[in-house]
This record gives structure tokens, sequence and C-alpha cells, in this order.
């Protein structure tokens, strides 16, 4: 399978859960007639905040950023928190597929690393003493919330292929 990246745009719904806003960012791709894509949204989403920024992440970076989120959690003994990832995938040949997945953690102290974007400074893995943004990329693509949704969609992608050439 080959990918090209483009970035066509949609309209992002303002909804409760990442697979709402995907499939509704699906659903208006297909109705302006584009076919074979595959689309994604990822949020982190902080226990005891219920949930917060989750959903809403792009938008708590671009006002808060990772330091405003550390505020928040200013005096909080609790600092679960989990990255989420929800890919959407349609093609002609495959129909509709939607996989989520999700990297435990918790939210740290303080900023450290540099690689990354978004809150990767902050969020410590599950079993990790190093934020998103200190791990090396071939470490975070394993245990990665993005990582771990895109190898369940390709799963599901090989399965459906299987399907369909066991029914030719």
């Amino acid at each position: 399978m080959e990918l090209d990246h483009r970035n066509l745009g949609y309209r992002e719904v303002q909804a409760d859960t990442l697979e709402e806003v995907v499939l509704h960012g699906m659903e208006e791709l297909r109705t302006r007639g584009i076919e074979n894509f595959i689309i994604d949204d990822s949020g982190l989403f902080v226990h005891v905040l219920g949930g917060f920024p989750g959903v809403y992440s792009a938008y708590a970076l671009r006002t808060l950023g990772c330091a405003g989120l550390l505020r928040l959690m200013d005096g909080k003994e609790d600092r679960r928190a989990s990255f989420r990832c929800c890919i959407g995938c349609w093609s002609r040949e495959l129909g509709e597929i939607v996989v989520e997945a999700e990297s435990p953690g918790a939210i740290g102290r303080r900023e450290e690393g540099a690689e990354g974007f978004g809150f990767a400074p902050i969020f410590l893995p599950e079993g990790k003493r190093l934020t998103y943004a200190q791990l090396p990329l071939d470490e975070k693509n394993v245990i990665s919330h993005r990582g771990k949704a895109i190898r369940a969609l390709v799963e599901e992608i090989e399965k459906r292929r299987e399907v369909n050439d066991g029914a030719r």
C-alpha cells in the first residue's frame, strides 16, 4: 500500500469523543467525493481533570501550553493520564475502518526533552522514566498511542484484504 500525505482540511466538529471527531471528518471528506484516505485525531486525557483536555488538546496546547497544564496539576497527587488516538480509514475496496489505541502514563512535574511536539515534554509513558519528548523515536513509536493505532489499522486492513481475496 502506498500512502501520499496531503493536507485536505476538513471542519473539525466539537464532540465528546475522538471517534465522533474522526467519523465527522470522514463523512465530510466522502461528501466531497474524496476516497481512499486515512485521518486521525489524538488527545491527552488527564484523569484528575475529568479527561481534560481530551478532544480539546489542540486548543488547550495553543491557549495553555505545557506550562499551563502543569499549573492546573499543581498540588495534584493523582497524575494519571493517557494519550489516545483514533484513526479512520475509508477506501472503496475495504469500506470504513475505525481503530483506537491508548498509551497510559502520567503527567510529569516539569517539561523535559526537546523531541516530539504538543504535550510530549510533560507526558511520562507507563513504565518509563523519560517523557515522550526524551525517548528515542523508535522506542516511542512502539509504545505511543499513534504507533499502536497505526499497527491496529494495518492489522485490520490485512484482515479485510484476506477476506476480500478469499471471496474472489
